[in-house]
């Protein structure tokens, strides 16, 4: 008889999975240079790469030796998964003169985002940061968006964490000197929710979120450590827990006294985990620190049919509302029924026009649908506010 396969994960976390010394156990090993052959270097645990080799790689890959690539992205895979969940690669850009091009195009977007009182959604800090930043640069110079996306480190990397058929999104974002750093998190998807919600979702899921995400930077400049690049936590991204725990005030100084930085020269990439503990560092420089942030996402999170949540909304509101008011419902058939009918994601949107507030996550329309039951609101009203609600997320 068949037996289903054992698994460390409970049903849900609970305090005994919180373990501090746990957590300090995995971020104590040490990355072997002797396990990456492809790789030429490890700097305080993190992995790196040199382009140009992998370039040649990928190349001889093609031309004669049938399966160099695959086995490429196995040990950057292995490196995001198995080792310290995060990877750098010098010399990513062969000719960064398409990086002086960048930095320029993300220059007069910022100046044309201000002058219109756009672009005010930086989410930490005084800097600047340019939302959606690969579909303004595409439609404002299509040539320069080749030559910067068609780039095959970046590429490589996207395929190793994700396979085909991913989805790039970027943000500019530009670090001014005397900017204070981040505190420490995880990343999207989970990263960006409360703990409390974090906390209804089962641990298979919340170890399940990192592989569908990937997060990189590209140097639009020189970043040595005086400039506070990325602040990383080689290994943390293992703990299965640590959505739940990276704001916990132990976990938060263990971060403070093992993080290390990596310098990076314009032109290289790094890429980690999203589940890795992180966060921007201190700008005591006196230059900006200006990256391309690219959040990669796995093709995996959609729907398999195309469903119209607006028309159910207006549809099902009247007699929803009627049910409310006569007190024949429970409060949880309501939340039940809300769940069914309306979009409860705050993701995918604009985030200039349709900013977090209070959070790192715009309302979603199930939120509007239960304010418009507990205040009252007509359907009419519903309506005008269904329609904002899809206009602030149009691109």
């Amino acid at each position: 008889m068949l037996h289903p396969p054992e698994t460390s994960l409970p049903a849900f976390f609970a305090d005994q999975d919180k373990q501090l010394s746990d957590f300090a156990e995995l971020c104590e090993q040490t990355t072997q240079l002797s396990n990456y052959p492809r790789a030429t270097a490890v700097e305080h645990n993190i992995l790196i790469y040199d382009g140009e080799v992998l370039r040649q790689q990928l190349e001889h890959g093609q031309e004669l030796e049938h399966g160099q690539e695959e086995a490429l992205k196995a040990e950057l895979c292995k490196a995001l998964r198995d080792g310290p969940g995060v990877f750098a690669i010098k010399h990513a850009y062969t000719d960064t003169s398409i990086i002086d091009k960048s930095s320029q195009v993300f220059s007069e977007i910022v100046a044309a985002e201000r002058a219109s009182g756009q672009g005010q959604g930086d989410h930490f800090g005084n800097n600047e940061r340019i939302w959606n930043a690969i579909q303004k640069v595409c439609v404002r110079d299509p040539e320069l968006f080749i030559d910067y996306y068609a780039n095959p480190m970046l590429a490589l990397a996207c395929q190793a964490w994700l396979g085909p058929f991913y989805q790039i999104s970027a943000q500019m974002n530009t670090v001014k000197p005397g900017s204070s750093a981040q505190g420490v998190h995880r990343d999207y998807h989970l990263g960006f929710q409360s703990e409390g919600t974090i906390q209804r979702f089962p641990a298979h899921v919340q170890v399940m979120s990192q592989y569908l995400t990937l997060q990189g930077a590209i140097a639009h400049g020189d970043m040595p450590l005086a400039s506070g690049p990325t602040r990383l936590l080689p290994y943390s991204q293992q703990f299965p827990a640590g959505y739940l725990t990276y704001r916990l005030p132990d976990f938060q100084a263990y971060f403070e006294e093992h993080q290390v930085q990596l310098p990076l020269e314009k032109g290289d990439m790094v890429f980690f985990s999203p589940a890795l503990f992180h966060g921007a560092g201190t700008n005591t420089s006196d230059s900006d620190r200006v990256a391309n942030l690219v959040q990669i996402s796995s093709a995996f999170g959609k729907t398999m049919e195309t469903i119209n949540t607006t028309a159910m909304i207006e549809a099902v509101y009247p007699a929803l509302k009627a049910r409310v008011d006569a007190g024949s419902l429970q409060p949880r058939d309501v939340h039940n029924t809300i769940a069914a009918a309306a979009d409860g994601y705050s993701f995918p949107t604009n985030l200039d026009a349709d900013p977090p507030v209070g959070g790192n996550a715009p309302v979603t329309q199930q939120q509007l649908m239960q304010q418009a039951l507990d205040e009252g609101w007509s359907l009419a009203r519903l309506r005008e506010a269904l329609d904002a609600y899809a206009k602030r997320r149009e691109a």
